[in-house]
Parts: C-alpha cells; sequence; structure tokens
C-alpha cells in the first residue's frame, strides 16, 4: 500500500505524483493544505521533520525529498523506464535533476511569492505581518518572505529568479538540440522533474519565457501530450490558486518584459 502526503498545487509534489502514473501505480493520498500549516503538525512532522510535502509511505518505509522519492520509484517498480540506459545519459538525467534542488526551486518559490503569494498578506496590519513572519522556522526565511510581501516584484529575489530561468531555458534548448528529451533519446525523471515548474510559469502569466526558443516549446507540447502530466498535474490543478495566480499575470508578464529588456 502506498500513501503519498502532497498537496495540489505544489511542484515537488506533482512531479512524484506524475512518476507514479508512469507507473501505473496506485496510492492512497492525503492532502495537507498548505495555507493551514498542516505540513507542520506535529504528526506530520513525526513523519517529515522538513515540514514539507511530498513524503512518501511504502509499507513501513518513510521516504521525503521528491527527487529521492522519484529515484526510489524508478528502482522499485518495473514498467516504463524513467532512467536512460547509457551511464552517460544517466549522469546528464542526473545533473538535470540536482539543478532542481540545487537553484530552480528556489527561484520558482520567489517567483510565485513575489507575483502571488504575497497577494493574501500585503492588507494585513504591521503586528499581523510580523506574527506571520515569526512562525517561519529560520531568519533567512523571514527575511526573504517579508521583502516579497512589501516589494512584491520590485525584491531582489525576484530579479535573481528571473535570471536564472533565462538561464535555463537556454540550458534547455542547448540540450534538446541533441534529442528530443533533457537527457537525450529517453524520456526521463528530468523531464518529470521540470513539468511542474514551466506549469507553474504558465500559471503565473509567465509560460511564454519558456516558449521563446521552439525546442523548449516542442519539449513542453510533449511533456504534455503524457497521460502521466494528466493524471499527476492537470487533474490536480486547485481552480482557486489558478484563479489567485491570473488575477496578477498581467503585471507580472510587463514587469518581466521590463527585466528582459536590453541595457
Amino acid at each position: 500500500m502506498l500513501e503519498l502526503y502532497h498537496n495540489d498545487m505544489a511542484v515537488c509534489a506533482a512531479k512524484v505524483r506524475m512518476a507514479l502514473a508512469e507507473k501505473g501505480l496506485q496510492w492512497t493520498g492525503h492532502h495537507l493544505d498548505l495555507s493551514k500549516g498542516e505540513t507542520r503538525s506535529p504528526e506530520y512532522l513525526k513523519l517529515n521533520p522538513n515540514g514539507v510535502v511530498p513524503t512518501l509511505l511504502d509499507g513501513g518505509r518513510v521516504l521525503v525529498e521528491s527527487t529521492v522519492i522519484c529515484e526510489y520509484i524508478e528502482d522499485k517498480w518495473g514498467g516504463v523506464a524513467l532512467r536512460p540506459a547509457h551511464p552517460a545519459a544517466r549522469a546528464a538525467m542526473r545533473l538535470w535533476t540536482k539543478q532542481l534542488d540545487e537553484g530552480v526551486h528556489a527561484a520558482t518559490g520567489a517567483i510565485t511569492y513575489c507575483i502571488s503569494f504575497r497577494e493574501a498578506h500585503v492588507n494585513k496590519s504591521p503586528e499581523e505581518l510580523e506574527a506571520f513572519l515569526a512562525r517561519m522556522p529560520t531568519q533567512e526565511q523571514r527575511d526573504r518572505v517579508g521583502a516579497a510581501i512589501r516589494l512584491g516584484m520590485d525584491a531582489p529575489q525576484f530579479t535573481a529568479g528571473v535570471r536564472r530561468f533565462v538561464k535555463l531555458f537556454s540550458d534547455m534548448a542547448q540540450a534538446l538540440a541533441h534529442g528530443p528529451w533533457l537527457a537525450g533519446e529517453a524520456f526521463s525523471l528530468a523531464d518529470i522533474g521540470y513539468a511542474p515548474y514551466v506549469a507553474r510559469l504558465e500559471h503565473l502569466g509567465l509560460g511564454w519565457l519558456a516558449g521563446r526558443d521552439a525546442r523548449v516549446a516542442d519539449w513542453a507540447a510533449r511533456v504534455k501530450a503524457r497521460p502521466s502530466y494528466q493524471i499527476g498535474l492537470v487533474q490536480w490543478f486547485n481552480p482557486s490558486s489558478l484563479a489567485a495566480m491570473a488575477k496578477t499575470s498581467d503585471a507580472a508578464g510587463r514587469k518581466l518584459q521590463e527585466l528582459l529588456q536590453p541595457t
């Protein structure tokens, strides 16, 4: 019996759902509301001390960290292969998934908060805002989220996040010049890993950033055509979350165009 603790719109949870769908695996879900702090409950922290989603339970085994969970799924279950056969291509796949954990995920969080998530907090009184920030586990997180709420798309991390994605899509275009998928000829965990991040940009009204190169746009279309994308992502898209992100998409598009203007 597989159990997945997840959130409908969380990018890390989405890639695990997509990997499970590729393998045709059934699972029981426990949906956690991030806005209500359900990942910080004492019960959940016993499973995942980091207080994040996803967490996968396989019998008595508890697995955390989405990149590790996806590798575990590939290691344990047969069916469609989600790692390339050639060692060099496998290494390329892991270089792609490594980037998610070492910068792309943080850039996504920064962009999302500065554009959309801040809207839930901008009208709070100074006292309410400080109380909200005080619940965060580290001073670094309090400073970062505080800047996103107060400054929005003028916060330093927004510009840094945009630059990270500009580099990412340039790197993707170069890789896709040598094969149909990020790690070469075979669809892999690398493609699964990046699918939710491109979807998030689209929800924020910034999907055109990925589509500026035809190779990246074609890759994205082929990922979306896979049944696992529909099962793991689309059927979990939350209408309320999509509407909230759409409200600020026009302003985000204008700001991004401004940032991308040649200097």
